[in-house]
């Protein structure tokens, strides 16, 4: 028997085990497990992408689809686009308010990092590991993630996108001191 590709992949593009996962069992670096993550109902996520991040962000918003509440704020074909513009678009959002959190891709994820943390307020992460996918929420407080869409593949991209979205910052007194560092740091530029 065999399998079309729409039947693989559940008809919208997104492997049936890779939508929705509750809960969420992560095994981690040295066999560490981290049970239970689960996501926040109704998160308002922005997401963006450059014309490198296109064909991931698609991808991503087809898995999320139905479990968070998405902005789409382009690119929305392959045709050459400049990274910083969406990049500052999702970070917008995410510092006044209108998203939760923010997901950027492009090419690498590092320009819409950089980009990104340009911006008074934004804590982006460039992940590419399940790790720093949760560690940058739990320690940094991390509200936009970015991702590299000529990196990784889009099983790792997505589990990385519902570990960030589910991590919650731990609020302990040394990152939150930390953190306090880094807007002084902002006020000070």
């Amino acid at each position: 028997m065999e399998l079309s590709h729409s039947a693989i992949l559940g008809g919208s593009g997104c492997p049936a085990a890779l939508r929705n996962p509750r809960p969420l069992l992560a095994i981690g670096h040295a066999g560490w497990a981290i049970l239970a993550l689960t996501e926040e109902e109704d998160t308002r996520v922005a997401i963006g992408s450059d014309h490198a991040g296109y064909p991931l962000k698609e991808y991503l918003l087809r898995c999320l689809e139905g479990d968070h509440e998405l902005l789409d704020l382009g690119t929305y074909s392959t045709q050459s686009v400049d990274y910083p513009d969406f990049a500052a678009a999702v970070s917008e959002k995410v510092r006044n308010g209108q998203a939760e959190r923010g997901i950027v891709v492009c090419g690498s994820g590092a320009g819409a990092a950089i980009t990104a943390n340009k911006l008074t307020g934004i804590r982006a992460a460039l992940a590419h590991d399940h790790y720093t996918a949760h560690q940058a929420v739990e320690h940094d407080d991390a509200n936009v993630l970015c991702l590299g869409g000529r990196v990784i593949g889009e099983d790792v991209a997505i589990e990385l996108v519902r570990t960030f979205l589910a991590a919650t910052f731990s609020g302990e007194l040394r990152h939150v001191r930390r953190i306090a560092k880094i807007a002084q740091l902002e006020e000070t530029r």
